[in-house]
């Protein structure tokens, strides 16, 4: 016979099974309790409890918790986040990626936000806005005599002007993770930038402007430096977690 623990385990997997867009923590608990109501509703909260630690420590990798109290099979994170932009550019050749390592150089070399940088993009981070498409992080040296944890800089980059809020957006997204967040916009954005420059301001983003018709020498320049503000470590250790070997050496 299947402990109460194994019944709980192979409900909760039925349930994610037939749930695209993953289950909040406590409709799982209703569900349960309505399908097995067997089960004392303190044995489900405590199963489900230790579901998300061993979640959280890799011991289970076909469930994940991609938002606080919202469980989701691994496989349908992928259907529900991953998305793929087709832009203009990138139909004449010039594409989004090709400035992000100019724009990992340029953080580390001309505006010294970070001392080591890297082009990321992609759905590295397996979220739907949750991935900067350049990420970098700041280390004082050790011969500092005070030596502030390390600080994290991620930034969003976007040739398409018709796009713009949309890429605001996902750079308020990284403000959750990250200390210091950079938008990257056109300089053939015209109007849309003075509102943007005010967003920015208002939410701490730093904004630069780029020339997006040469990817060779995009021509950065700042217009708003990006203010540095805490994280919710809560993501920022979730999303660490995701990055590989080669991108934890970061650290």
């Amino acid at each position: 016979m299947p402990t109460q623990r194994e019944k709980i385990i192979k409900k909760i997997r039925e349930i994610l099974e037939k749930s695209l867009q993953g289950v909040r923590y406590s409709e799982l608990v209703r569900r349960i309790s309505t399908e097995c109501p067997e089960i004392n509703i303190n044995t489900i909260h405590g199963n489900i409890w230790n579901l998300r630690n061993k979640i959280a420590h890799s011991e289970i990798k076909d469930i994940v918790i991609p938002e606080r109290g919202l469980f989701i099979l691994k496989e349908y994170l992928y259907v529900k986040y991953l998305r793929e932009e087709l832009t203009e550019k990138e139909k004449k050749g010039i594409r989004e990626e090709d400035f992000y390592k100019p724009f990992a150089d340029y953080l580390i070399n001309d505006l010294e936000e970070c001392t080591k940088a890297v082009p990321l993009g992609g759905s590295r981070f397996q979220d739907k806005w949750g991935t900067p498409d350049v990420f970098g992080v700041y280390k004082f040296p050790e011969i500092d005599p005070v030596r502030p944890p390390v600080e994290i800089v991620s930034a969003e980059i976007k040739t398409n002007t018709n796009q713009l809020i949309t890429a605001f957006g996902q750079a308020c997204v990284y403000k959750i993770f990250s200390h210091k967040v950079y938008l990257v916009i056109p300089k053939d954005a015209e109007k849309k930038i003075s509102r943007l420059d005010s967003l920015c301001l208002r939410f701490g983003i730093g904004l630069i402007l780029f020339d997006k018709n040469h990817s060779e020498n995009p021509d950065f320049e700042i217009r708003t430096r990006a203010v540095k503000s805490e994280p919710d470590y809560f993501y920022v250790n979730k999303y660490l977690k995701l990055l590989g070997d080669d991108l934890r050496k970061l650290f």
